[in-house]
């Protein structure tokens, strides 16, 4: 029964039971106009024998986007929203269904992603738990799928990459301060500025 009840969970869903498993879980997930936290993130790379392992904290604001920002290692940022993508290396091209996703994840609007996605999952008492496969053809040659688990907030993300490779996120101390800090306002300035 159990091994079924597995199966199930991985077929991909039809696109009504898909929209209703995203209203159920969104409406589990704490709305706020600003989200902070950790992240740990591990990367299991084919041809190495130890993942790496990278933590760092993020700040999501509904309306500007996320500041992904890593301490250790090697400290970057990584600025995202719907539309620009960028880095201490400049501007990147960004898949329109990465930006949707990045930003839907941690503002809890999960609809955005039935539009970029086969969705397949549980909604269950304690957790739920996404399974979600790209069907934009650019981001299927970056991805081949995402699971998200959580309960009132996102608690992990695991992403399995289409060259092979494995990556972990997880997300802790997560808080929804009332206002961003001043460093905070400067980075999103610079992703809303004209390009």
């Amino acid at each position: 029964m159990r091994l079924l009840a597995i199966i199930l969970l991985l077929l991909p869903l039809q696109a009504s039971q898909a929209a209703d498993l995203l209203v159920d879980i969104s409406a589990r997930l704490v709305k706020n106009e600003i989200t902070e936290g950790r992240f740990r993130q591990e990367k299991n790379i084919k041809i190495l024998k130890k993942p790496l392992i990278s933590t760092g904290t993020f700040t999501y604001h509904r309306k500007q986007g996320v500041i992904w920002q890593t301490l250790s290692p090697v400290p970057s940022v990584l600025l995202v929203n719907q539309t620009r993508l960028l880095t201490t290396q400049g501007e990147q091209n960004l898949p329109p269904a990465f930006g949707r996703v990045f930003t839907a994840m941690f503002g809890g609007d999960l609809q955005l992603m039935n539009e970029g996605f086969a969705i397949a999952g549980a909604n269950g008492q304690g957790a739920w738990q996404l399974q979600l496969q790209p069907k934009d053809p650019l981001m299927q040659k970056i991805i081949t799928g995402m699971q998200l688990t959580g309960d009132k907030e996102l608690k992990q993300l695991d992403i399995r990459e289409a060259n092979g490779n494995f990556t972990r996120i997880t997300f802790e101390q997560i808080t929804h301060p009332e206002t961003l800090t001043p460093a905070q306002v400067v980075d999103f300035e610079r992703l809303s500025s004209p390009r």
